[in-house]
């Protein structure tokens, strides 16, 4: 079995190492990084300066428990930090691919036909035969027209990892998960913050109290929400750049970050040749096996339309794999993507699995919600932080657990116990039940459960 991959991120990688492991012959194209250019030039440095952003805030906090500390930021440090932090996954990456007696070609990959697979290379152009192709060549930032981005004042979010220079007033257009992440970042590194909300809460689709204590806290830090309004034009004027909003609102800053979504890598693939469709946004539709209209050619990641999760991605290349060598022939689970934890790394974190209490309400489901603050919580107050809250979601007559949200600090490492009850349909009484360290953040969903 020939597979071809297109594409080294989480979803390429994945269905390459598990391919491999099951007896194909696997050859992986990637024209930039091997590990996912998404992945480690944009998740991975901004969880890096997120985390010096988070020890600066450690050392503020540290007066409140009887220490006294200073901290002073190396920009230089942080940048080599986040470069060795990428290499060293980047090589973990290579190394595992190959053991696994994976080829990787670098060059850019098309489709020729349904089985011709066309690499170009800097020694030149290579034609591959292939039985099954992945496509996982991710997605790009999306940028408006009246959006002159330079690289230097007007950023888009990959060209801030991190920038040259700390913004002494940043703007940051878009308030969803990166957008928020950015206003935190750099909100937490010392810059004046403005976060433009097109709505009237920042991360529109997520729980409202959520989005709540993530206002507040902005607001103690500084931030500017302007609220209910659409940037709609940007100009950059020597040093100063000024957004203006389309109710005539207008905010001037040093730097401004583009936040607004993305948009797949799906032009450049030869998808003609192959007979392969996308839809009016460019996403290749794909079934339960992430196989398109083209059977044995395959898309997974940012390119299917799915969830944009590293996570998500590397469970779509798990399954192809599978898929391709016959293993869906057996005890075969297709990925649930309404239950699909995410996590957003701002302070306080924030994470949520499986159904969202407005959405259950918008359907007239009935809901049993539990709530409990984290204030109450012994582990939080001997960490001086007990912002935030449990809250857990379950089906009043059964007990199943439907979802939940965790606001505060480790949020993205507790979610693990909910998804994992969401994915096995656990019962709220099932966590009750389960003997649980003291003092720990992870008493909080125990009480909740109860």
């Amino acid at each position: 079995m020939n597979l071809v991959i297109i594409g080294g991120g989480p979803a390429g990688n994945t269905a390459a190492t598990v391919g491999a492991r099951l007896g194909a012959k696997v050859t992986l194209i990637e024209d930039t990084v091997v590990g996912g250019a998404a992945h480690l030039h944009d998740c991975v440095p901004s969880k890096a300066m997120i985390a010096t952003g988070g020890a600066l805030g450690e050392l503020r906090r540290a007066a409140g428990m009887g220490l006294h500390a200073d901290g002073r930021l190396d920009l230089d440090a942080l940048r080599v930090r986040i470069l060795d932090i990428e290499h060293r996954l980047q090589r973990s990456v290579e190394t595992l691919l190959e053991s696994q007696g994976v080829r990787m070609i670098h060059g850019r990959g098309r489709l020729k036909g349904p089985h011709e697979v066309i690499v170009e290379t800097a020694e030149g152009i290579e034609e591959l035969k292939a039985d099954a192709v992945l496509l996982a060549t991710g997605s790009r930032a999306r940028l408006p027209a009246w959006a002159p981005v330079d690289g230097v004042r007007v950023l888009t979010t990959r060209q801030a990892y991190p920038p040259p220079e700390i913004p002494s007033h940043l703007i940051v257009i878009g308030s969803g998960v990166t957008g928020v992440e950015f206003t935190h970042m750099f909100s937490s590194l010392g810059s004046t913050v403005t976060l433009v909300v097109s709505r009237q809460q920042v991360l529109p689709r997520k729980d409202a109290e959520v989005a709540a204590v993530l206002e507040d806290d902005f607001l103690r830090r500084g931030v500017r929400l302007l609220k209910g309004a659409r940037a709609e034009r940007l100009e950059r004027r020597g040093d100063v750049v000024q957004v203006r909003t389309d109710d005539g609102r207008f905010v001037e800053g040093s730097h401004c970050v583009l936040a607004i979504g993305s948009i797949p890598n799906s032009d450049e693939l030869g998808l003609d040749a192959a007979g392969v469709t996308v839809d009016e946004h460019g996403y290749i539709p794909i079934n339960n096996h992430m196989q398109s209209n083209v059977k044995h050619i395959y898309a997974a990641g940012d390119l299917s339309g799915k969830l944009p999760l590293s996570s998500v991605a590397a469970s779509q290349g798990r399954k192809v794999a599978e898929h391709v060598m016959g293993l869906h022939t057996l005890e075969h689970r297709h990925l649930n993507y309404e239950n699909a934890a995410s996590a957003i790394f701002t302070e306080p974190e924030i994470a949520d699995v499986g159904l969202g209490e407005a959405e259950a309400f918008a359907e007239g489901r009935k809901l049993r919600v539990t709530k409990v603050p984290f204030s109450a919580n012994a582990k939080a107050l001997i960490s001086g932080d007990p912002r935030g809250f449990v809250k857990i979601l379950s089906d009043p007559a059964t007990g199943v657990v439907l979802g939940g949200s965790i606001v505060g600090r480790n949020a993205a490492e507790l979610i693990s116990v909910l998804a994992v009850a969401v994915t096995c349909r656990l019962r709220v009484g099932d966590i009750v039940d389960s003997l649980l360290v003291h003092p720990a953040l992870a008493e909080s969903l125990a009480e909740a459960a109860e």
